[in-house]
C-alpha cells in the first residue's frame, strides 16, 4: 500500500493545524483504497450495511461539494450520485459505478474545496445556512476532519476484510 502522506506538524498555527489534519485524512482514505481492484473497492461490509470502500469515496466527494461549494461557497446545484432522488445513492449504487469517475470526482471536489478555503478567513460564515444554522469556515474544517476520521475508521475495517492490510 503506497503512502505519500505528510503526517501534520505538531505545532502551528490553528489554520496550519486545521489545513494539515484535513490533509491528513482525505490522504488516508486514498491509502485505505490503494491497489485494490474495482470488484474489491466494491465489496460490502456486513449485512444489513451496504458501505463499501468505493461507496465511501462517492460519499466523501458530496460531502465535499455540499461543505466547499454549497454551505461556504453558497453554491446550488445538483447533488452528485442522484442523491437528489436517492439519499443513499452514494453507498448504494456502486454495483455499476465507475471506479474511475468516483475517484476522478472525489479528487475534483478535494482540489475545489481546497481553492476556496485557501481565499476564506477561518472567521467567515458560509454563504449557505446548514439545517437553518449558519456555520463558520473553522466550523467546515472540523467537521470535515470529523467525517473523514469518522469514515477511515470504516475504511480500516473495509480494507482489513479484503485483504487483511491495517494500518493508520
Amino acid at each position: 500500500m503506497s503512502d505519500n502522506r505528510i503526517p501534520p506538524p505538531f505545532i502551528g498555527d490553528e489554520r496550519a493545524m486545521l489545513d494539515n489534519w484535513l490533509e491528513w485524512h482525505r490522504g488516508t482514505l486514498a491509502v485505505k483504497c490503494a491497489g485494490l481492484s474495482a470488484e474489491q473497492l466494491r465489496l460490502r461490509s456486513a449485512s444489513p450495511s451496504g458501505m463499501s470502500l468505493l461507496g465511501l469515496v462517492r460519499h466523501m466527494a458530496h460531502v465535499e461539494r455540499a461543505w466547499f461549494r454549497g454551505v461556504l461557497n453558497g453554491e446550488v446545484g445538483p447533488k452528485l450520485w442522484g442523491k437528489d432522488t436517492h439519499q443513499d445513492a452514494d453507498f448504494d449504487d456502486v454495483d455499476t459505478a465507475s471506479v474511475d469517475e468516483a475517484f476522478a470526482t472525489w479528487q475534483a471536489e478535494i482540489g475545489y474545496a481546497r481553492k476556496v478555503s485557501a481565499g476564506v478567513p477561518l472567521d467567515a460564515v458560509g454563504k449557505q445556512q446548514r439545517h437553518g444554522q449558519d456555520c463558520s469556515h473553522r466550523w467546515i474544517l472540523v467537521h470535515m476532519i470529523e467525517e473523514y476520521a469518522r469514515h477511515n475508521g470504516h475504511a480500516d475495517l473495509l480494507r482489513e476484510r479484503i485483504d487483511g492490510v491495517t494500518g493508520e
